[in-house]
């Protein structure tokens, strides 16, 4: 696990009460970094966090287990408990989009030995004609950047 591992802080805890009791689990937040930078910030998380039961606390316990920490609340009739995890995060359906790697500039195609240059763009009739050769600018796979046909008025 590298350093620019990215880490997910999630809590599991006890929502409803008496026979609806279930648990529920959320992401707390994200770490970049080490395993123990990410351990550190979910224990500063589970010191101050505050669950919805019970609704009178009256002894609240903080446990290091072996992958995180275990919140245990006593309330007047029942206890609940709140799970804390580091998870390394593989795969995320709704991250942003990678950054696009930075964009070339585009190059002028010479032509080759014996190939004559490409012709530009014919001129219409009510066009004065420019210069009938002269290197296009390509990109790199040799795509001309600017079709022949755009600006062509006799085309419409």
């Amino acid at each position: 696990m590298s350093p620019g591992t990215t880490w997910a802080l999630v809590v599991e805890t006890t929502q409803g009460i008496g026979q609806r009791k279930h648990t529920v689990a959320r992401v707390l937040g994200h770490v970049e970094g080490s395993l123990e930078e990410a351990l550190a910030e979910l224990e500063r998380q589970a010191r101050g966090y505050v669950p919805e039961h019970p609704g009178s606390p009256r002894r609240r316990r903080l446990l290091r287990t072996a992958d995180g920490f275990l919140l245990v609340v006593e309330g007047s009739w029942q206890t609940f408990a709140s799970r804390f995890t580091v998870g390394e995060l593989l795969a995320d359906s709704e991250a942003p989009p990678a950054p696009e790697p930075e964009a070339r500039e585009p190059r002028v195609r010479e032509p080759r030995a014996g190939e004559s240059a490409p012709a530009g763009p014919r001129a219409g009739p009510d066009e004065p004609s420019g210069p009938a050769s002269g290197p296009d600018e390509v990109d790199e796979d040799g795509i001309p950047v600017r079709p022949a046909w755009l600006g062509r008025r006799d085309l419409s």
